[in-house]
């Protein structure tokens, strides 16, 4: 599919803007080789031990299991978490970067996922809103305060049975440590750092009143719809768009703009427009990567 003209319309979109919301779900992380859960197939393929299980992402995404059997628990987890740690951030966010930079975008990330690849990009940690928690700190399950920490734990598990060796322990009172994670069916999350985050983000929302506000959505799908709703209530704002890169389900109403493609392929694309056309307003002297 040609998308060169839907490119040139978001670097067009992208060169107006006064401040960008860059918006991520699940699929902003499959181009840096990170599984897709979308569907039980999808889960299964990265985790084909959950299938012999019959288990899908929700029953293992679950916290009873750091109730009941905290070393199965933390199989799953612990696995994600030297996962992530392994995993390095495609070139979009360096591209993402780039323009923020050379136009000098005020700019903040709100984003579904829990992997901190945004951070590791080295987007800064003050202008990140982690809708459901990260995967690199840890809180207690009981919990006995609303104190979390950094997740520096090894793990080890067998991949037959999807079992830690070990489990990380609250330091305060010895109970299961947990990721600090939003999970289905949760009422134990402690969601301190992530409401401080929130505020930070309404504060940026609030100081960029009568800007046009531009909204990057990358990967964000229908099944959770957290991002989604997000870039459609900030494209309601006076002057907003949203740029919304799906495979998948990319429609959204005009006058904003889809492209039906991955996150890094839409980058890239528009990229090579600001490229091509540096000297249009917004245009950009960096090279797309290859």
């Amino acid at each position: 599919m040609d998308l060169s003209r839907q490119f040139q319309q978001a670097a067009e979109i992208l060169g107006a803007a006064q401040a960008l919301v860059v918006a991520a779900g699940a699929g902003m992380g499959v181009d840096s080789g990170l599984p897709d859960f979308r569907g039980d197939s999808g889960f299964w393929r990265a985790y084909p031990a959950y299938a012999k299980l019959g288990l899908s992402f929700v029953d293992a995404a679950n916290p009873e299991h750091f109730e009941r059997d905290p070393h199965f628990g933390w199989g799953f987890y612990g696995h994600r978490t030297n996962l992530y740690r392994e995993t390095d951030p495609h070139d979009g966010f360096a591209l993402l970067l780039s323009w923020i930079k050379d136009r000098q975008l005020p700019a903040f990330v709100a984003t579904s996922n829990v992997d901190g690849q945004f951070q590791k990009a080295g987007f800064p940690e003050e202008s990140v809103l982690e809708f459901h928690g990260s995967i690199h700190y840890l809180q207690c399950t009981r919990p006995c305060c609303d104190r979390i920490w950094e997740n520096r734990e090894l793990f080890r598990f067998d991949e037959e049975t999807m079992r830690a060796d070990e489990v990380p322990l609250c330091p305060r009172c010895g109970a299961v440590a947990r990721p600090n994670i939003l999970m289905f069916g949760d009422y134990g999350w402690v969601e301190e750092r992530t409401r401080r985050q929130r505020e930070r983000f309404n504060g940026f929302l609030a100081g960029q009143n009568g800007k046009k506000i531009v909204v990057i959505e990358l990967g964000a799908g229908t099944a959770i719809p957290t991002v989604r709703a997000m870039s459609e209530r900030i494209g309601a704002f006076k002057g907003a768009r949203v740029i919304r890169i799906n495979p998948r389900e990319p429609r959204i109403a005009p006058p904003h703009l889809s492209l039906p493609c991955g996150a890094l392929e839409g980058l890239r694309g528009i990229a090579q427009q600001l490229y091509d056309f540096p000297n249009r307003p917004g245009g950009c002297l960096v090279p797309p990567m290859k």
